[in-house]
């Protein structure tokens, strides 16, 4: 079955910047539209970003646009997220997920994807 493993996590101060990798099993990676989300305490789960099968589409929540940066190597069946500038607001709970198979469009509601990973913690103090 489809697993998703996040990395990368972890305590940095305001300024900072993280790299968050999420590896994938139990899938032809480069079939799947994959993206980020996170969840604040308090909050409800917001799109962060998203990448298509082969990288030529991406799209960002319009707060992290210019700070952080989705890629993927499918060789490898890792995505990342690239987070610098990292600001007390981006503190959460990220989360990898994948869309179902053969569908190739950047997508940033969760109800589009099928497959999610089990959250990493993120935090940015000040």
């Amino acid at each position: 079955q489809v697993q998703l493993v996040e990395s990368g996590g972890g305590l940095v101060q305001a300024g900072g910047s993280l790299r968050l990798s999420c590896a994938a099993s139990g899938l032809t990676f480069s079939r799947h539209g994959m993206g980020w989300f996170r969840q604040a305490p308090g909050k409800e789960r917001e799109f962060v970003a998203a990448i298509s099968w082969f990288g030529s589409s991406t799209n960002y929540l319009d707060s992290v646009k210019g700070r952080f940066t989705i890629s993927r190597h499918n060789a490898k069946n890792t995505m990342y997220l690239q987070m610098n500038s990292l600001q007390p607001e981006d503190t959460a709970v990220y989360y990898c997920a994948a869309q179902p198979r053969s569908i190739d469009v950047v997508h940033t509601t969760s109800s589009h994807y099928d497959y999610w990973g089990q959250g990493i913690q993120v935090t940015v103090s000040s």
